[in-house]
């Protein structure tokens, strides 16, 4: 029997209501602090001067404990509030005012972050607005049981109704125009408490709007209460701009911090003009180094600030959506010394891949995740634009400035490497702890007989060594300051043995030289080994949690392994004379290892 039209409409829907909304729920919002963003991007957007997220909690029941959950959770604004024809629109998935493309100039554009946002933590979203006095409010809602059960289809039609008189004793935005988003049977939020939420929400939207913070555009309070009694239990605070360059005053960042730039900016900021569906625009790359006080041991609370901002921040017209990772070496804490980001229009959305909940610009973060020698797969830049250019690969426009990021950041790693590497050389030469141990046990041993091409020169004046040991330095490519510093350190002290950091242009890990009777051996950072096992050892161990020295301890083990598997494979390949010379190296090493490392 055939079917009839409306049999076909009502059980073939190309897209069923109810199973579209339970899908929505799971739309990738990161937790409930990036859910609330949305809310706070259409505030701004409708001109906003100041945003409240309000959390309201209710004590209840567990055993013999009574304990304070989140039941509710509101943002309230004074932007211009909405018409019903508008508000009904707004509650619709993937439908708004701002999605014809003349209209993507600011930070909303998709059509899909109230209701889309709501459903991903709630199952019940009502709103208020308004635009002549809070009394005058039109009233909505969605609520997925109406949904899911009843078979609901369209958005309700606004009617006017009064604002809960809970949300008048919390709020102060209540002016001429406005609107109030609230959140009911919350069912997937990340934290259970308003304090949890607002708290792990502080830093995220500091960071997400610290440039409309900085410039007064908009301000920010948080509030959580018991809903029993809300004027009674309320306790805010003012969000302030979380700057992952740290070049904005009076921001989150702790004391002496907070009220100067914990960095500076590195150069200038670096524009590139971009060619995209017939038109061009302007994407700015900006970078920022520590200064050389936010550096020190004293500075703990700053550098634990920092450890929460390591990345490049992707912000699309002025807002932040990503603070992206993809560049960053987990493992070395100094990544927090550098900060980098780079600032687009909303016309270059599609270009970036933005995502409809702007938690993402996938394209550029593509780019970001790959090694550089797999991007280019031996291929010049240009050889590598041009193809993606015929193969209509979206990210080509962005390589130019994928890669002057990374070089960028490399160059950055070698000012802060250069400047740590000083200072702890410094330290290294005040203990001198090795270098005594290793000083005695080569006397006992020439004592026993055995001699070394350096140990004529240890008669020489005192001073004429101190001159020809700072020339050897100096000449291996270590700083005068610290060349004489060293030498003087080392021959007063009478050791035999001086280590030093150097960028030698060679495949060695170090370099052993002889002179005025003392052995130098020149560790190359610029081998992979000295990050692998020295550096990474040496690193500051003031105010590093257990977990931070772990993976530190686990990933020299690490480089220990991987330079003995390289001595090895090194055997491995070698044949006849060679090996064997190779294998009677290794074992003579390792009986003077054995006599040096051995206490008396």
């Amino acid at each position: 029997m055939e079917a009839t039209a409306t049999q076909t409409e009502t059980h073939y829907d190309i897209v069923p209501t109810h199973l579209a909304v339970r899908a929505m729920r799971d739309n990738g919002y990161k937790n409930t602090a990036y859910a609330v963003a949305e809310l706070i991007d259409n505030a701004i957007q409708a001109g906003a001067k100041q945003v409240e997220l309000l959390c309201g909690e209710q004590t209840v029941q567990q055993g013999a404990n009574n304990l304070s959950r989140i039941n509710s959770i509101a943002v309230l604004d004074n932007g211009g509030g909405m018409t019903p024809e508008v508000l009904r629109m707004a509650l619709q998935f993937g439908n708004g005012t701002r999605l014809n493309p003349e209209h993507h100039t600011g930070i909303g554009r998709f059509g899909m972050g109230l209701p889309a946002s709501s459903i991903s933590q709630c199952t019940r979203v009502d709103v208020w607005t308004w635009q002549n006095g809070v009394d005058s409010a039109w009233h909505t809602c969605l609520d997925l049981d109406n949904i899911l059960h009843d078979g609901q289809k369209l958005v309700p039609k606004p009617t006017q109704s009064a604002v809960p008189a809970v949300w008048k004793k919390v709020g102060q935005s209540f002016e001429l125009s406005g609107t109030l988003i609230v959140w009911t049977k919350i069912d997937r939020s990340m934290w259970r408490t308003a304090g949890g939420l607002i708290k792990n929400s502080e830093l995220l939207i500091g960071r997400v709007y610290r440039k409309f913070l900085d410039k007064d555009m908009v301000k920010i309070r948080m509030v959580e209460f018991n809903e029993a009694n809300p004027k009674e239990t309320q306790k805010d605070k003012w969000a302030k701009p979380n700057d992952p360059l740290y070049l904005m005053s009076n921001s989150s960042c702790p004391a002496p911090w907070d009220k100067e730039p914990m960095f500076e900016q590195w150069g200038n900021d670096i524009p590139f003009k971009v060619k995209f569906n017939g038109k061009e625009h302007e994407v700015c790359v900006r970078f920022s180094l520590a200064k050389k006080e936010a550096r020190e041991k004293g500075n703990s609370g700053g550098l634990s600030h920092a450890k929460k901002n390591v990345g490049v921040s992707i912000v699309r017209a002025g807002r932040e959506l990503d603070l992206d990772q993809g560049l960053v070496i987990a493992y070395d804490p100094r990544e927090r010394w550098w900060g980098a980001e780079i600032n687009f229009p909303p016309a270059l959305d599609e270009l970036f891949g933005v995502s409809n909940n702007k938690q993402a610009a996938r394209n550029l973060s593509d780019l970001f995740s790959l090694d550089q020698d797999e991007m280019l797969n031996g291929e010049t830049l240009q050889v590598v634009k041009e193809r993606m250019k015929l193969e209509n690969d979206p990210k080509g426009p962005l390589l130019d400035i994928v890669q002057q990021i990374r070089a960028n950041i490399k160059v950055l790693r070698g000012q802060i490497k250069d400047a740590v590497v000083g200072t702890r050389s410094k330290a290294r030469h005040e203990l001198s702890n090795a270098e005594a141990t290793a000083t005695q046990k080569t006397k006992e041993r020439q004592e026993q007989g055995h001699t070394g091409k350096s140990d004529a020169d240890e008669s020489l004046p005192v001073d004429v060594k101190k001159e020809q040991l700072t020339t050897s330095l100096t000449e291996s490519g270590v700083p005068n300051k610290e060349a004489a510093e060293l030498a003087a350190r080392t021959i007063s002290n009478g050791l035999k043995y001086a280590f030093a950091d150097a960028s030698v242009e060679t495949a060695a890990f170090f370099s052993v030289k002889p002179k005025a009777g003392v052995i130098t051996v020149i560790l190359n950072t610029d081998h992979p080994v000295y990050d692998k096992l020295v550096d990474i050892l040496e690193e500051d161990v003031d105010n590093v949690d257990i977990a931070t020295l772990k993976e530190r301890l686990t990933n020299a083990l690490d480089g220990l392994k991987l330079l003995l598997s390289a001595w090895a494979r090194y055997e491995d390949e070698l044949e006849g004379p060679r090996k064997s010379a190779a294998q009677d190296a290794r074992a003579d090493w390792g009986r003077i290892a054995r006599d040096f490392l051995t206490n008396n």
